[in-house]
């Protein structure tokens, strides 16, 4: 017999709040966390554009010794984790004594890397690097951090997918949890912000160039969209089975009822149609729902050309004439990459919960691909139970879930 796995804790760190109140607010807003870096310009980047992420402050929790390990998207991560662990009522005593896992996508560590490799060069041996820095430029710094700041004694593991990592990461935990393998794991996704992480992508000319108006700059579905607008910070989510979450009092959010997952099998980075429609018929499968079961898409449509037309189109081979309501938070966000399959589960549970579908921002025009969907351009109130999560990346790797109301509305 199959474990139920459901949410129990939420916590998030973006460009749209430090808190799900604040997130909550802006989604239904409107508001845009892109913003224009001279930084960036003067570097030397053909686009500017990016998000406004704060910096956490981990000084009134950690020493120095212990933040010196931590590089930026595992700062984002650390408070997120927090966030949750307190809101599913996971307190540190508990956590000792039962065995909790992790499992983070994250996919890059840049700016750390480049910087310990700069202090060897310049200084001609690797000592310059410093003790931390092996620590801070692993793939896998996000959960070897986590874990051992929380004492997670349970998975440990890095999902390392592309834009879908962090998807990846919560499909993976829902699969250890299902099938009787782990109680409890806190999963989630991180990407830091800064203008190192991102400027291959620039040199690929995958940026939207809309500097002008960077609060219009991310298009998701729009006819008139340049590209995509880069963005960061992490998002923690409590997966637990339904029987472990009753018996310790849990508050129970969502329910995990499917995952699909597939690989385009084609080009590195140039989408196509046929794999992200395979994803989500197998999540549509794995669940045992059909198309008219799900209330609500959110799209991994990130305002490039060729992966927001390859979406729609996968989209509508599946439902066909039934309109869902589809938006991407991305307008909003940005593409948030190693971290946006678990802030966008986290953005969908927060409308599903407060009785509204946040519109996708700076939809205007479709184009002959993205007509054959139902975009939401504005925010509208409306009650759903049911929505379905795209995350798709580099190598042709997508990652669809779907999540089930339960518990109390509000959050």
């Amino acid at each position: 017999m199959q474990n139920r796995v459901v949410i129990t804790g939420l916590g998030i760190w973006s460009c749209l709040g430090t808190t799900l109140a604040e997130v909550r607010e802006s989604l239904y807003h409107g508001k845009s966390g892109v913003i224009f870096s001279q930084q960036r310009k003067d570097a030397g980047f053909r686009s500017a554009l990016c998000t406004d992420v704060p910096c956490p402050d981990l000084k009134p929790y950690l020493n120095r010794d212990l933040r010196k390990l931590i590089p930026e998207e595992a700062q984002y991560a650390y408070i997120s984790t927090r966030q949750a662990l307190a809101h599913a009522h996971l307190d540190q005593s508990y956590i000792d004594a039962h065995e909790v896992g992790v499992i983070f996508g994250n996919d890059s560590v840049a700016e750390s890397t480049m910087r310990a490799l700069d202090k060897f060069r310049q200084a001609g041996s690797t000592l310059a690097c410093g003790s931390g820095a092996i620590f801070q430029s692993m793939n896998s710094t996000v959960t070897m951090n986590l874990a051992t700041l929380y004492h997670f004694k349970g998975i440990n593991l890095t999902a390392s997918a592309a834009c879908a990592s962090g998807s990846q990461a919560v499909g993976l935990g829902y699969l250890l949890i299902r099938d009787g393998l782990q109680d409890c794991i806190v999963c989630g996704g991180a990407q830091e912000n800064n203008m190192y992480c991102v400027a291959a992508f620039d040199g690929l000319m995958a940026f939207s160039t809309r500097e002008g108006e960077p609060t219009r700059a991310s298009r998701p579905f729009d006819r008139d969209r340049d590209g995509l607008v880069p963005g960061g910070g992490a998002a923690t989510l409590v997966l637990e089975s339904y029987d472990h979450a009753v018996r310790r009092g849990a508050p129970i959010l969502a329910e995990i009822v499917g995952w699909g997952f597939s690989g385009n099998g084609d080009h590195i980075s140039t989408p196509n149609v046929d794999g992200p429609a395979r994803s989500l018929e197998l999540s549509l499968q794995h669940a045992g729902l059909t198309p008219r079961d799900i209330g609500y898409i959110n799209a991994h449509a990130t305002s490039t050309q060729a992966g927001d037309g390859k979406e729609a189109l996968a989209i509508a081979r599946l439902f066909g004439d039934y309109r869902v309501p589809v938006t991407s938070t991305k307008g909003q966000t940005g593409h948030e990459m190693w971290m946006a399959g678990a802030s966008e589960l986290i953005y969908s549970i927060l409308m599903m919960k407060n009785d509204f579908i946040a519109g996708s921002l700076n939809f205007e025009n479709a184009d002959e691909d993205t007509a054959c969907i139902h975009v939401v351009p504005e925010t509208y109130d409306t009650h759903f139970d049911t929505f379905l999560s795209n995350s798709f990346g580099f190598g042709g790797t997508n990652s669809t879930l779907i999540v089930k109301n339960l518990g109390e509305q509000g959050l």
